[in-house]
């Protein structure tokens, strides 16, 4: 029986995040797109204006058997800064925001408890910000953002920002592929 789930995050640039979660054992597809905001079918310049209240965001189809959705919240909160509203590194304004967008209630409060025990650790020195939400409609993001890294390493963004968190990924995470 071939049992997929979805899971979405918002954690900043999805470029980053999908090199990373295109990685990860068990994980089937990764989508690049927009969610939690209120215009329908928004575009990258609108998305970018801040104007829709959308995030970049990635979806994520993935296997349970093969990878728990708990060892998909550990690659989020790695591979991000959770304790910055609304940026990442240089990348400023809410549609950078650190969020997850639950697709059930096992999801919210495994999302939930893994905040809590991070924040109790005081892992990242400060309180996460990271929002979380029921999902909404996800919109896919322009053909050109799909698979961006893969298909444009030596670009600097990705040389720069994108490489070192796959660098870090890869070295901390037994699921992600050599």
């Amino acid at each position: 029986m071939n049992t997929t789930e979805i899971a979405t995050f918002a954690g900043g640039c999805f470029w980053c995040t999908e090199a990373v979660f295109l990685e990860m054992e068990g994980v089937q597809s990764v989508r690049s797109g927009y969610i939690g905001g209120a215009r329908p079918n928004p575009t990258y310049e609108q998305v970018s204006s801040g104007a829709t209240g959308h995030a970049e965001a990635i979806e994520i189809v993935f296997d349970p058997n093969q990878v728990k959705y708990e060892d998909l919240l550990r690659v989020f909160f790695a591979t991000h800064d959770p304790t910055t509203l609304n940026r990442q590194g240089n990348d400023i304004g809410t549609q950078y925001r650190s969020e997850i967008f639950y697709h059930n209630e096992r999801q919210k409060e495994l999302a939930q408890d893994y905040i809590d025990l991070l924040n109790t650790a005081n892992t990242y020195g400060a309180r996460l910000v990271t929002a979380l939400s029921p999902a909404t409609t996800f919109y896919v993001a322009e053909d050109y953002h799909q698979n961006y890294y893969n298909r444009n390493k030596n670009a600097g963004y990705c040389a720069y920002v994108i490489t070192p968190k796959l660098e870090k990924a890869r070295t901390v995470f037994e699921k992600i592929k050599k």
